[in-house]
């Protein structure tokens, strides 16, 4: 079943751009995702890295995802 307001690990009430940031980065189609605190724990990076990324590709303004 789809959810699209929590996280599947730690519950946490999702964002948009952590949706965003888990179908750029782990599948397209998901319709289950990680916060942004278990998406840099699951690639073990900081969070500082996943919220550059989420910059980066909002700033760039050509993927959809970010928008």
């Amino acid at each position: 079943m789809s959810n699209y307001k929590t996280c599947k690990k730690c519950g946490s009430e999702l964002t948009d751009d952590a949706i965003a940031i888990y179908r750029k980065m782990v599948f397209r189609g998901a319709d289950e995702f990680l916060c942004i605190p278990c998406l840099a724990e699951y690639f073990k990076v900081e969070v500082s890295e996943i919220e550059a990324r989420i910059r980066f590709y909002r700033e760039s303004g050509h993927c959809t995802l970010f928008r």
